[in-house]
């Protein structure tokens, strides 16, 4: 094992914070006198990494803002090349932020550095040209899903897939009537989790929608119970604002300060805008219906640009369609009950669904940041990456569903 002595590492938000934090704890149990700089949070900052910049110096997001602080992110980025060529790490390691990290990955491999890119963009998606840059930018991708380990394998760029850190958290096994009582339901009878988004524009587009037909399912089904997580205080002020003209609904459901992992353990079925959250819907093992609705010049460009065939990640990461998508026009409130109603009385249906899913998660549950740190030992000594197992992982997943059609 190639001894590493230092880690250039550079976070962009707060979930690359956490990411990197577990990867330098990884890092330092295997290399006790490791020293890490860069930019990073909280997190990062109490393993010990010497931060150049706030973490929030690289959070901006939006065309608009980006274009404003142009500027500074550039002499940013300057700034961080001059300082990890001065320090000479073992490596430079970009956790997410592609736009950013990208851009230094590049000048610092053309000046003699080991770089590795933590968190793949969404090139498999959209703007698929972009994998030459990456190529040029990077000596090894590290990707969480296996699906985009084997778009950079059919691209011949070195990768491995280390599994998803949230499989990693999430337990193989849940408690249902666990998580109810926690959120004072009764272990018995249907309860429907809805998570119409996290962002101001999702609950603008989702949420009368959403909590119409859960209005509609609650009429048709007395004894159900619908768990509505509210991401953020303004969240929840815009839910209370939605189910003061819904009475009905407001009398079965019960809203939350978070705890949106609790309500979808506790739930028979999800009803969610598309995101992580439908993946950490799939982790919890439940049964989904996946919408999405955006502007429409937004969706009339991404209709254009994006090249896959599903928006979901359980989708995706299956290569199948698992988790029912209404997208856009197709987002309505009677396709969401016919939908939703069908996926509540099918408890069959809904058991098959969980044990799938369950497969799926022990696939993505590898000791993320463990794997990543022996793709990193394997890069800085020289040595060909730890097979990323991408193809295999994927044939696993087609095992399953081969072997069920089967049954």
């Amino acid at each position: 094992m190639s001894k590493i002595a230092r880690v250039y590492i550079v976070a962009g938000e707060m979930s690359g914070d956490l990411l990197g934090a577990s990867l330098m704890r990884a890092l330092k149990a295997r290399h006790p006198q490791v020293q890490f700089r860069g930019i990073g949070g909280p997190g990062m900052i109490a393993e010990g990494i010497d931060s150049r910049f706030p973490l929030e110096t690289l959070s901006v997001m939006g065309l608009v803002e980006v274009l404003k602080h142009l500027p500074e992110l550039i002499r940013v980025r300057r700034t961080l090349r001059a300082d990890a060529l001065a320090w000479q790490p073992d490596v430079m390691i970009g956790i997410d932020a592609p736009d950013f990290n990208l851009g230094l990955e590049r000048q610092l491999r053309e000046a003699g550095l080991t770089t590795v890119h933590y968190v793949s963009p969404t090139v498999w998606a959209w703007r698929q040209g972009r994998v030459k840059g990456i190529a040029r930018s990077v000596d090894a991708m590290l990707t969480f899903l296996p699906f985009e380990a084997a778009f950079y394998e059919r691209h011949r760029l070195p990768v491995a897939f280390v599994g998803h850190p949230l499989a990693d958290e999430l337990p193989l096994s849940n408690d249902r009537a666990g998580a109810r009582a926690e959120l004072g339901l009764l272990s018995s009878g249907p309860v429907l989790a809805v998570l119409p988004g996290s962002r101001a524009n999702e609950i603008r587009f989702l949420g009368e929608t959403f909590l119409d037909a859960a209005e509609r399912l609650c009429r048709d089904r007395p004894a159900l119970k619908v768990v509505i997580p509210a991401a953020t205080p303004l969240r929840r002020e815009a839910l209370e604002g939605l189910l003061e003209h819904r009475p009905l609904l407001a009398e079965q459901a019960v809203l939350l300060d978070g705890q949106a992992r609790q309500a979808m353990v506790a739930s028979d079925a999800v009803l969610l805008a598309s995101g992580t959250a439908a993946l950490e819907a799939m982790l919890c093992h439940r049964s989904m219906l996946v919408g999405y609705r955006m502007a429409p010049l937004t969706h009339w460009l991404a209709s254009r640009l994006v090249k896959t065939q599903w928006i979901s990640l359980p989708n995706l990461i299956a290569q199948e369609t698992l988790v029912p998508e209404l997208i856009q026009d197709a987002v309505s409130v009677e396709a969401i009950v016919e939908r939703m109603g069908a996926m509540l009385d099918d408890a069959e249906g809904r058991t098959a669904i969980e044990e799938r899913f369950a497969a799926m998660h022990a696939g993505l549950q590898r000791n993320a940041s463990a794997r990543a740190v022996e793709a990193i030992e394997a890069l800085v000594a020289g040595q060909p990456l730890p097979e990323s197992v991408a193809s295999e992982a994927l044939e696993r997943v087609t095992m399953v569903s081969d072997k069920r059609n089967e049954a």
